[in-house]
C-alpha cells in the first residue's frame, strides 16, 4: 500500500491553503493513499509493447468544405423579429447607461 502520512497530508493542505480538522486530515490520508494505490496499479499494468494513447480509437474530425452561400438579406432577417429599428434588431435595454 502506498501510504501517505498524515504530516504529508497536513503539509499539502497548508500549501493549498485549506484548513482541515484532525479528523479530515486522517480521513484524507486514507483516501489519498487509495488514490496512490490505484495509480500504482495502473502504472504496473503498462507494458513496453503498448503505445501511449489519449483515446482508444483514432479520432477523425468530420468537417465539410467551407463554401460561401447566399444568406438572408437584412430585411429577411428582420422580418421575424418582434421589433426592429433603423435596420437592426430592437432588444430591451439591460444595462443602465447614460445616453
Amino acid at each position: 500500500m502506498s501510504a501517505i502520512s498524515r504530516p504529508e497530508v497536513e503539509h499539502l493542505a497548508r500549501l493549498a491553503r485549506i484548513d482541515m480538522t484532525d479528523e479530515e486530515l486522517d480521513r484524507m490520508a486514507g483516501q489519498l493513499g487509495a488514490v496512490l494505490d490505484a495509480v500504482q496499479q495502473v502504472t504496473a499494468a503498462v507494458t513496453e509493447d503498448v503505445p501511449a494513447t489519449s483515446h482508444p480509437v483514432p479520432l477523425t474530425n468530420v468537417t465539410r468544405p467551407d463554401v460561401v452561400r447566399p444568406g438572408l438579406t437584412a430585411e429577411e432577417a428582420l422580418a421575424g423579429a418582434p421589433e426592429a429599428e433603423d435596420g437592426r434588431f430592437r432588444v430591451p435595454q439591460i444595462l443602465e447607461e447614460d445616453a
